[in-house]
Order: structure tokens, then sequence, then C-alpha cells
């Protein structure tokens, strides 16, 4: 029997973006989240005993900003070296081979694809072959699994590729290939990498994007980790998701139809968060809160913004003090019966249209910006908000505030539009 792990997309020492401007966000435990889902990888191989590791594209973020994350690569290739472990590495688009200008000795145990051309690695021990190409350049448009060589006969034969296949929302094209063309190969396992979202293309033969082992942000949301791989003497395959994640991003939707007052936002949004901590088994959660549906709570949520952000951040600590961080809360609640921007005709049909054109029209937001330079000399410079005010994306946010305000008080019962 075989075993070996199949992991993509680390990204180790991914640089944090502008976590920094958010108050009270973990930003140690963020940026060494990484490192430690790579030792969960490490010590999961050791558990496991398995043959080798496969690392299919993007181990690095891009170029190093110091020797520091390859000296710590270096020292987990050594431990796994120390237990008898191969890992078999591609180079993906973020650490093509024109990328890094840095590198270091790699101990014996660790195999890089070359990026000049597909190469095939055999594993006599196992009976397995592996074949596979490194990126070149960030910048690879060509279906490269098209010159894969073909099944060695007898061996169990593995793909190795980093790809967006058939094409993936929020991805770029690289290495673009067709399932058909994978099948084709007569490979046993293909081990793909550059999405992501872990998801099984194809059952038999298995074709798999196991993620990313760590979630660096609210677009990654979820457990993240690795798929172990086990073969039978007959080459029948089995595999199973392994986390590896230290801490995950989650996105919490609360429905607020049934609120009336403050106490009633504050009892569904704790037992929204409730829930959630309990489903992730304590496991550390940066959050982002939806505040969602029709309620009578809209005017006060959208008119106190800041209260409520601050407030809901503060239900998060109460929860789970060292383990919840609201990463930010979104209001997107409706007044009871609001009507439809779309149906309004004279003036509210004008301030709709003008706001709405406003907010896709960049010199637009660049007046509003100039406009709100002599307020933000006014305001207390120790105001949270006062930060944003020169931020286009939240001023583009703030104009559906200020449209949905605007409306409540204008239209009355009885008031023709």
């Amino acid at each position: 029997m075989l075993k070996f792990i199949h992991a993509a997309d680390i990204h180790l020492d991914s640089p944090l973006r502008g976590l920094e401007r958010y108050e009270g966000a973990p930003i140690e435990a963020i940026r060494q989240a990484s490192r430690r889902a790579m030792e969960n990888l490490v010590a999961l191989a050791k558990v496991e005993r398995v043959a080798f590791v496969i690392i299919a594209g993007d181990l690095f973020d891009g170029d190093w900003k110091d020797y520091n994350t390859g000296l710590y690569f270096v020292r987990q290739m050594a431990i796994l070296h120390e237990a008898g472990i191969a890992v078999y590495l591609l180079k993906g688009n973020h650490d093509a081979a024109n990328k890094l200008t840095k590198s270091l000795p790699l101990p014996p145990n660790v195999h890089v694809f070359s990026h000049r051309s597909a190469e095939s690695f055999s594993i006599d021990e196992y009976g397995v072959a592996l074949h596979g190409q490194s990126f070149a350049t960030g910048d690879v448009r060509d279906d490269l699994s098209a010159n894969y060589p073909a099944a060695v006969p007898g061996k169990f034969n593995i793909g190795v590729l980093h790809t967006c296949a058939s094409g993936r929302d929020g991805h770029d094209a690289y290495a673009p290939c067709k399932l058909d063309g994978l099948i084709s190969k007569g490979y046993n396992y293909w081990a793909l990498g550059h999405i992501h979202k872990r998801e099984v293309l194809h059952s038999n033969p298995l074709i798999i994007f196991p993620g990313n082992i760590q979630g660096r942000h609210i677009r990654e949301t979820g457990p993240k980790g690795c798929s172990l791989v086990t073969v039978d003497d007959r080459h029948n395959v089995s595999e199973e998701f392994c986390e590896l994640s230290v801490m995950r991003w989650e996105a919490l939707n609360v429905d607020l139809i049934d609120a009336r007052t403050e106490d009633d936002v504050y009892a569904q949004i704790n037992t929204g968060l409730s829930k959630l901590i309990s489903d992730c088994e304590g496991m550390p959660l940066a959050i982002r809160v939806h505040l969602q549906g029709e309620t009578a709570m809209d005017t006060q949520l959208r008119s106190h913004r800041q209260h409520w952000i601050e407030s809901i951040r503060a239900l998060g600590m109460q929860a789970a003090s060292d383990s919840v961080w609201i990463e930010k809360v979104k209001v997107e609640t409706s007044a009871p019966g609001a009507q439809s921007s779309d149906h309004f005709d004279g003036p509210l049909a004008e301030l709709v249209n003008l706001i709405g054109l406003s907010k896709d029209d960049t010199e637009a937001i660049a007046l509003l910006q100039d406009e709100l330079a002599d307020l933000r000399t006014r305001l207390p410079a120790e105001l949270p908000e006062l930060r944003l005010l020169n931020n286009s994306e939240w001023i583009k946010s703030s104009l559906t505030d200020v449209q949905q305000i605007l409306l409540e008080r204008l239209i009355k019962p009885g008031v023709a539009k």
C-alpha cells in the first residue's frame, strides 16, 4: 500500500494586505499562519508515514523579502528528509523560475520539476512515475499538460500541474487545459494546483484541486488543507481531505427581519456567532458579519454604523475573547416596505440617478474626496472614521447608505413620488 500527500498553493510568508488598518486585527497570528499550516503538513506526513509529498505550485508567494523564508522551508524539508519522506515540488505562477532571485541549497529529498520542459521522476520502490513541468515565467498561457509524456506501463502515474483547468472565477487563466486532455494521458491521478478552493474534477482517474492550505483573506473561507491519497496494490485510489489551517476566515449572515430593538439585533448576532464558533470547534476565526433582511432597525444601523461595528466587535470578544476577530461588518439591510429605487420619478428619480452615476464615476468620487478634505481637518484626529474619508471604496459604499437614508426620510406615507 502506498500513501502520499497532495498539497498546493502554500504561499509561504504571504504578505498581509492592509490588515494593519483594522483595529484589533490579530496581525501576528495571520502573518504566521502559513508557517503553522506548513508545520501541520509536515507533521501529517510523518504521522501517516507517507512515501512522498507533492506540492503543485505556488509554494512561495513571490520573491523572498529576505532569506528567512527560504531558511524556514529548508528546515521543514530537512525534518521530512530525516523521516525518509521525499518531496516533489513544482513551481507555479507566483514562484515561477524567473520570479525568484534568491535561492538556497535544498535537502536531497526535495525534487523540483524542470521549467524548460516536462520532466518525469521514477520511484521504483513504490512503482510510481510522476510527470510535471514548472512555470518558467509567471504568465504561462499554454496548455503545459499537452506535452506531458504518456503513462509509463505498469506504474502508478501521477500528473502534477499548476493550472486554471477550464477557467475558474477569481483566478487568472494560467496553463489552461481540458478535462478530456488530462484523462487521455492515462495517468492514475492528477495533482493540480492554482485554484484555492478544493474541488474534485473527476473521480476515475482522480483529478483534484486540494485548495490552499491556509486561507489568507475573507475570499478564502472555510477549512483549508491537503489531500491524503492511499493506493492499494491494484492501483485502486482513495482520497481524504485533511485540514491544515490554523485559523479560518468565515462569513456570518444574520437575517434581522424580526429585529425590532437594539437588543434583538445583539441577540440574533450572538446566536449566529455561537453556532459558528461551535461548528468550527474552537478554531480561531476571522469573521465578516453581513447584516441582512428587511428590518425596522435599518435606519439605526445605517445612521450609527460605527457604533454598530464596534458593538459587534465587542460581541465577538465576549463570545471568544482570544479566538474571534470581527474582520468587517457589512450593513445590507433595507427598511420595511422600502420602495425600489427603480420606480421613482421627479426629484426623487433625479436624486437616485445622481447617486447611482456618482458611484460609477471615478472623477465624481475624486471630487467627493476633495470636498471631504476640509472636513478631515476639522474632525478630531483620533476618530476611526477619519482615515476612511480618503478611501474611494468606502465612499462608494457610503453613497448606497446615503441614498437609503435620504429616501426613507423623504418618502412619507401618502406622499406622491
